[in-house]
């Protein structure tokens, strides 16, 4: 009878420590996401009652937007470009950085610190680094006799402007994963292949990738899912434009909810924006066994 009393004291305090985690879960993520699925098949404004109209907004999404086309193709631009760039010079930094040299850890933190400035800031910044009269890199150009780019006007230049700021400010994070990941690796491994003559670009083909495989595997779902939710860069330096040049998903139902106050449609698009990032992330889930090490 003791044992099953102390059980149920043990139960009670259990659901008491998780309650408060659980109802924060339901009121402020749940409640919100169940509450804009089931607004996403209404019409409904600020002005207007909220009126049922079943699928019509997600046939008009698919049939009948043709702007929702062009951010969705902005969107796979951006991200095709910006993952692998942020990954790429991640891992880069990270095999540089890995060795305990005097003063490395003021190098990682420099890297690093881009990550924890906010997004606002990082990008106004940025917006005046390639400002076309007076901007940082078009000092550069007229150093070299070239002439002021419009940087953030041109349909050319804006988006690969944007992908590289946003590539540059979250660096950091993946290096560190990498540098985790690199740590981990036997340097016995390295020297066993030195004696077989592996040359160093065997050596990190061979024995680096595949060990840190499951880290490269995380860090290329986070930056992918983190890619097709890009905003804040968009919105503080080029506002969607020039024209549509920079219209990406989240700046689109951003627009539709608080300037055209299309609340129900604006909940369409992001849901599907959400199953896109959902069968991304399933189709990448299910590609792990033929790659990732761990996996095999």
């Amino acid at each position: 009878m003791r044992i099953g009393s102390l059980r149920r004291t043990e139960i009670v305090y259990g659901y008491a420590f998780i309650l408060p985690i659980v109802l924060g879960f339901a009121l402020f993520l749940l409640g919100p996401i169940v509450y804009a699925f089931i607004m996403s098949f209404s019409n409904w404004s600020l002005m207007n009652d909220l009126e049922f109209v079943g699928a019509d907004n997600y046939i008009r999404a698919l049939t009948e937007d043709p702007v929702l086309w062009t951010t969705l193709r902005n969107t796979l631009y951006f991200s095709a470009g910006m993952v692998p760039i942020n990954i790429v010079v991640a891992l880069l930094l990270a095999l540089l950085l890995r060795r305990k040299l005097p003063g490395i850890g003021l190098f990682r933190t420099a890297i690093f610190t881009p990550v924890v400035v906010s997004f606002v800031v990082w990008s106004i910044v940025w917006k005046f680094i390639f400002a076309t009269d007076g901007g940082l890199v078009n000092l550069l150009v007229r150093q070299f006799g070239g002439t002021d780019i419009p940087w953030l006007y041109s349909m050319t230049w804006t988006m690969p402007v944007v992908i590289l700021v946003s590539a540059l400010k979250n660096v950091g994070m993946n290096m560190v994963i990498f540098l985790g990941a690199l740590q981990t690796v036997p340097t016995s491994y390295y020297e066993a292949a030195k004696i077989d003559g592996a040359s160093p670009w065997k050596a990190f083909r061979s024995i680096t990738l595949p060990l840190i495989s499951p880290a490269i595997f995380l860090t290329t779902i986070i930056t992918i899912i983190g890619s097709l939710k890009v905003f804040g860069q968009v919105y503080v330096m080029t506002q969607g434009g020039p024209g549509t040049s920079t219209y990406v998903m989240v700046y689109y139902i951003y627009r539709l909810a608080f300037r055209s106050f299309e609340f129900g449609y604006a909940s369409t698009i992001a849901f599907i924006l959400f199953f896109i990032i959902l069968l991304l992330t399933i189709v990448q889930w299910q590609l792990r066994r033929k790659w990732v090490h761990y996996e095999q």
